[in-house]
């Protein structure tokens, strides 16, 4: 009986990579938190999960093996943010503690995912060796 990855994982692989892409994003706010007339950005993680859903529900399915698979972090688009802060006079928008914040969290929710998946493989392992090292 063959072992079906995409069944076994669900959309954790996924949701991996759109949080390595908004950790991507909000280092980049946090770079440049001091730039002038930067505008902040970040992603909306539930839309590019359900876009990963929709895709990984065969609406976007390959129909030719030569196709070239859709990965869902180069869809997983950024979004200039409403600021929260009045404008400081130099046109940035980059609010450093909620940028902060929003990296820890992401941060946070990325081992989170990491941990179920390496549960996951290690559940797979022993079901394939018989729970033996």
């Amino acid at each position: 009986m063959a072992i079906s990855f995409d069944k076994a994982f669900g959309l954790h692989p996924d949701a991996l990579l759109i949080r390595d892409k908004r950790s991507q994003v909000l280092a980049e706010n946090i770079a440049n938190a001091d730039t002038p007339g930067y505008k902040a950005k970040d992603m909306n993680f539930q839309t590019a999960l359900a876009g990963a859903q929709s895709r990984q529900s065969g609406s976007l399915g390959r129909t030719d093996p030569k196709h070239f698979e859709i990965s869902t972090a180069r869809h997983a688009d950024s979004q200039y943010r409403i600021p929260n802060q009045p404008d400081t006079g130099d046109g940035n928008t980059v609010d450093i503690h909620e940028e902060r914040n929003a990296f820890t969290r992401n941060s946070m929710e990325y081992q989170t995912t990491l941990n179920f998946l390496n549960s996951r493989i290690s559940g797979l392992k022993k079901a394939i060796t018989g729970g033996t090292q």
